[in-house]
């Protein structure tokens, strides 16, 4: 009954779902795996940005990689107060507030290190931000990396004189006189009435869109190898059931190993009985009768005479 298995049609069935299978497999084992290395990473970067370990120095974690952001870090030089820079519309456990974020040069003659020395409630005001400290002094606090202008919800354009919309390297070099490093820092010990700003994990190492697309993926293969094995049980079933059907003689025109020529009704088969040669049903066609004297019947039209 299962001959049919054999078949070149049924081959090259057979030999899809073999392979297609496995290739599901592992597609969608590959996108789980990148999934998991997603978590793995958001877990390691809030360790990071809620570390409150031993600072290193600042040198020695540039440049900033993805490993490095969140660690603490401290530099030690001269706060620039009169380019200290507000930076508006940042919230804080859903309070509404600003930065302040100073540059300090660092005792090395480096590139300065923007530093945010913490957040306060309500519009930027300057008058209400403490002096930052005179002379050389030392910051510690989070590594953090540049932000970009798209994570930006808040204005960053056509801002007053002494505002800022963006930390970055790219936005600074048009606000400071010297060159400013592509890294910021939060202090994570601030002096009253400033708040601390919490560290943050750097783009692309969170939980995003990108990584519960990994996870959609995933059921994605496992559903397409499922529906492989489901759609070879189908076909499957199809065939047999229809080879019950032939040697039922459900199906007369459909009976196994029938040439078409051979299926009554078609060109070039023997017309069953009681058909005209035509394929048209109709009796069949009578013998003319003999005459009195035992002669055939004259048919048709007489001769013409002599």
């Amino acid at each position: 009954m299962y001959r049919f298995l054999l078949t070149p049609r049924w081959w090259a069935i057979n030999v899809f779902v073999v392979l297609s299978i496995p290739v599901c497999v592992i597609a969608g084992t590959w996108q789980l795996g990148r999934f998991e290395d997603q978590v793995d990473s958001h877990r390691e970067q809030r360790e990071l940005a809620e570390d409150t370990g031993e600072a290193r120095p600042f040198d020695e974690l540039m440049p900033l990689t993805t490993e490095t952001v969140g660690r603490q870090a401290e530099i030690t030089g001269t706060f620039d107060a009169e380019h200290q820079l507000l930076v508006p519309e940042r919230t804080l456990d859903g309070d509404r507030g600003f930065y302040v974020l100073t540059p300090l040069r660092p005792a090395d003659g480096g590139p300065a290190v923007p530093v945010v020395r913490g957040w306060l409630p309500g519009a930027a005001d300057a008058s209400a931000v403490p002096a930052p400290p005179e002379g050389e002094a030392t910051a510690s606090g989070a590594l953090q990396a540049p932000e970009s202008p798209s994570e930006i919800t808040a204005p960053t354009t056509a801002l007053p004189e002494g505002q800022l919309g963006v930390i970055s390297a790219a936005s600074l070099i048009n606000v400071l006189p010297y060159p400013v490093a592509d890294v910021w820092i939060t202090v994570r010990d601030t002096e009253a009435p400033l708040t601390p700003v919490p560290a943050e994990a750097p783009t692309g190492t969170g939980l995003d869109m990108d990584a519960f697309q990994n996870l959609g993926y995933t059921a994605e293969w496992f559903v397409f190898a499922a529906f492989a094995v489901f759609m070879w049980y189908r076909l499957f079933r199809r065939e047999v059931e229809t080879q019950r059907d032939a040697e039922l003689g459900l199906h007369p025109d459909e009976r196994p190993g029938a040439h078409p020529d051979e299926r009554p009704g078609a060109r070039g088969a023997p017309a069953a009985p009681g058909t005209t040669p035509s394929g048209l049903s109709g009796p069949p066609a009578q013998a003319s009768a003999p005459d009195r004297e035992g002669a055939p019947a004259r048919t048709g039209s007489p001769a013409p005479p002599a």
